[in-house]
């Protein structure tokens, strides 16, 4: 039997352990600011949701810490054991898949959300889509469940790169969705379309985030496969997914949106007016000649933003001749 390099596999499993306990305290944090900020919003499915991915993050928490513990510590110097596949290994991919999974699927409701009256054929491609490539997750599952030793890996090296890759797929497809979507839905006015900006920014970057994680994984697997460096970033890659559905969530709340996904459409659509351009047209021809055109486009933008705004006493003595409802 030749000998174990146990830096480049049990260690990095140790090492993307420890990593990931750091992420679970994260999601921790953002658990408790979800729920912080909505404590007076009564139970609702987010919150289900959020309790939900909470639940699977702390059980992979719990099987990765068994699966060190047991080879090594329990079975300290017995080289024999290492070579074997313990259940809590298995059982990881189990929580993987689903946190995954779970996680694409809570991405397609807001797709439908948002998509609601105005897209049908993107939400109905989404769902098929994500369905038909949640059975990639769990061929990969069944492939390792049948194995018995870590050097099979090897013979369902297939099914790994599979997965992973229809994984980064469901990833680019969603953010790329959510910021159509987003992106088509500007209002015109300038507070709630940098709020719509600032959301397809973080869409953007948590799908990257877990697309290069998953693409990682491939790489280290394909260029060393000899060693277990691929398996401990790829315990990150479940935290990556929690962290970044929650931050999702708790960015709506601090952007303004109070938890509502149609916020943004309970506000006054913006309406051209060209009568409302005109009486502001001779407004500023009337006003003193001292003031600069940048404040009379700082009324006229006012204006704009909020409909009940009234431009301010004009300098000489004049009113506006124009009211604005």
């Amino acid at each position: 039997m030749s000998q174990i390099d146990l830096d480049s596999t049990f260690g990095a499993l140790y090492i993307g352990g420890a990593i990931g306990a750091i992420l679970f305290g994260l999601s921790n944090v953002q658990a408790f600011l979800y729920f912080q900020a909505r404590k007076d919003s009564g139970f609702t499915f987010y919150k289900l949701a959020v309790c939900w991915l909470w639940f699977l993050d702390a059980l992979h928490v719990c099987l990765v810490n068994h699966m060190i513990y047991y080879y090594l510590i329990t079975n300290y110097a017995n080289p024999l054991a290492l070579l074997e596949m313990v259940w809590s290994f298995k059982a990881l991919i189990v929580i993987d898949v689903c946190i995954v999974y779970s996680v694409h699927l809570l991405y397609l409701q807001r797709i439908w959300i948002i998509s609601k009256g105005r897209i049908r054929i993107l939400p109905v491609l989404m769902t098929v889509i994500i369905v038909c490539a949640s059975s990639v997750g769990f061929v990969m599952f069944w492939a390792v469940f049948k194995s018995k030793l870590f050097s099979d890996l090897t013979k369902i090296r297939w099914s790994i790169y599979l997965s992973l890759g229809t994984m980064t797929l469901i990833d680019f497809l969603i953010a790329s969705s959510l910021c159509y979507l987003l992106a088509s839905a500007k209002t015109g006015f300038t507070k709630t379309d940098m709020t719509l900006q600032t959301l397809v920014r973080d869409i953007i970057n948590t799908g990257c985030l877990t697309s290069i994680c998953s693409m990682t994984c491939i790489i280290t697997d394909a260029a060393m496969p000899n060693n277990f460096i691929f398996l401990g970033i790829e315990l990150l890659l479940s935290k990556l997914y929690v962290n970044s559905y929650m931050a999702l969530l708790n960015a709506r709340h601090y952007l303004g949106s109070e938890g509502s996904p149609h916020s943004s459409q309970t506000r006054p659509p913006h309406v051209y007016r060209p009568e409302l351009q005109a009486n502001f047209s001779h407004e500023l021809q009337d006003r003193s000649p001292r003031t600069s055109k940048v404040e009379g486009f700082q009324i006229y933008e006012s204006a704009l933003e909020h409909p009940t705004y009234y431009p301010p006493a004009m300098t000489g003595g004049a009113h506006p001749t124009a009211t604005i409802v």
